[in-house]
């Protein structure tokens, strides 16, 4: 694939024949109000097109399709093997559609052509996962003894918000639709307004795969309208979501003044990536430690940002880092070499540079980058930036930055490591690198964090759970756990009466 260019501008390929309209009980249709919104790429800076507004009345025309699916019985009553069949169906398309679906995530994102492809393959293992769990999920019979039979049954929940962000707007929302539509439930799905585009392709292949029309609902729009309606609303039955810690917050303020909805969140991290002087391998801590902060423009929030280096080995980590960040200079997305895109947009971009600016005030050593990158572009791009000799105190060590800026903090025993590690409100991902397979366990169980990384970093599995601690969010997306998320228990006591 490649790209024609005007001095640095990249020349955006035609996107006329993708979605932009709310799609509502199966049907692609424009916001109640008439109003839209505009569909920047971060890639030039140039507007794509206008996409559908939506508010808290096409919430509303969502919901009610939703509940209507779900009473009905089109989809949540049929046996699961049944469902099974058409979420493979959707597996299939997604695949088929691969090239068009990478090219919109990285229109709309700037994540770089080659990582969309693999985000879109992503989301087809894990529809593909999900549809192949849903029939091998069994209930209970209880040990009630002989005057009774009593069955434990798994139902879905209902009405299913779910509200997603823009750093993986594809996988982001298959990773909760996939669990709740194979266990039955309906969905009205939000995506970020930053990355509408792929969501909207995503409900149309939902369709052509069978899935009944109200089972999915995607509405583009914002937060603060869109989002709290959706949040607010007393016929959803549970609100999942992915975002920030304080979006997260807001979320359970609105099920408290709403229904009483439960709330799965999966929220943000400032993860500990700790690198001991006995590692087996530094130069392959350093590639993981540079991919952990750098990969989709350190726009991840189990990005590993807070690297903690033992300090013997401290000055020859930040060496050889230097070295490596050279391979993740910005690039054209559209070119299948670049390593790392643009930020999403110029919010996000001032906001990076914001905390770059503040870790220099506050006395961190910039050792590398900093500053914007490709501006001739017109896109949003922000050089990959190394902090050396910060404290865990800064705020650039506190403070998820969600950026391609890595804060290295030096320790010097076991026990300092971890206390720093733990020293923050989240708790999402951790990594370790020590040849000690003793002090990776005692790490491993002493911090606070959803997921640990014993020499490795960031690295998982559809069948394993990922959540995280404290403030990183209630829940856990991914594995069969996952489905218990979109359900709930009921209890069938059956009393024996005598003959």
């Amino acid at each position: 694939m490649t790209t024609a260019a005007a001095g640095n501008r990249t020349e955006l390929p035609d996107s006329s024949n993708f979605r932009r309209q709310a799609f509502i009980d199966g049907d692609f249709a424009d916001a109640a109000s008439g109003e839209t919104f505009a569909c920047m790429s971060p890639v030039s800076g140039e507007l794509l097109f206008e996409v559908a507004a939506c508010d808290a009345e096409d919430i509303d025309r969502a919901v009610a399709a939703a509940r209507r699916s779900f009473e009905s019985g089109s989809w949540s009553q049929l046996a699961p093997k049944t469902r099974k069949a058409v979420l493979l169906r959707l597996a299939e398309l997604i695949e088929r559609d691969t090239d068009e679906l990478a090219m919109m995530i990285t229109l709309d994102m700037g994540k770089p052509i080659g990582d969309a492809a693999g985000e879109v393959s992503g989301a087809v293992a894990c529809f593909r996962y999900f549809a192949e769990a849903v029939d091998k999920v069994y209930g209970e019979v209880g040990p009630t003894g002989p005057s009774a039979v009593t069955l434990v049954t798994r139902e879905a929940l209902g009405v299913v918000g779910l509200v997603v962000p823009w750093n993986y707007p594809l996988l982001m929302p298959t990773w909760k639709l996939a669990p709740a539509l194979a266990t039955g439930n309906s969905v009205v799905l939000k995506p970020a307004e930053q990355s509408p585009i792929v969501a909207l392709a995503l409900a149309a292949l939902v369709s052509e795969a069978g899935v009944p029309d109200g089972v999915l609902n995607v509405l583009p729009g914002f937060g603060e309208t869109a989002g709290q309606a959706l949040g607010r609303h007393m016929d959803v039955d549970k609100i999942a979501f992915t975002g920030s810690s304080d979006v997260g917050k807001l979320f359970l303020v609105y099920a408290g003044e709403s229904n009483m909805k439960g709330v799965q969140l999966e929220c943000g991290g400032k993860s500990p990536h700790v690198i001991f002087a006995d590692a087996p391998d530094v130069d392959v801590a350093v590639a993981h430690a540079a991919e952990g902060i750098f990969g989709n423009s350190g726009q991840v929030c189990s990005a590993g940002s807070r690297l903690l280096l033992q300090e013997s080995i401290a000055d020859e980590v930040l060496e050889k880092l230097a070295v490596e960040a050279a391979k993740w200079q910005p690039g054209d997305p559209l070119d299948p070499a670049t390593r790392m895109g643009s930020m999403v947009d110029e919010t996000q971009m001032q906001r990076v540079l914001s905390y770059i600016r503040t870790g220099s005030d506050e006395g961190a050593e910039l050792r590398l980058g900093g500053g914007r990158a490709r501006r001739d572009s017109g896109g949003f791009y922000v050089e990959p930036t190394i902090f050396g000799s910060a404290t865990n105190a800064m705020k650039i060590a506190q403070e998820e930055i969600f950026g391609p800026v890595l804060t290295a903090i030096p320790f010097g025993s076991e026990a300092e490591g971890l206390r720093i590690a733990n020293d923050t409100v989240f708790g999402l991902t951790a990594g370790v690198w020590t040849s000690d397979i003793n002090k990776a366990l005692r790490f491993a169980r002493s911090i606070r964090s959803g997921t640990v990384c014993v020499n490795c970093y960031d690295y998982g599995d559809n069948s394993l759970p990922f959540g995280g601690y404290k403030q990183s969010g209630i829940g856990r997306d991914k594995s069969l756990h996952a489905l218990e998320n979109y359900t709930q228990l009921k209890v069938t006591y059956i009393n024996v009466l005598d003959g």
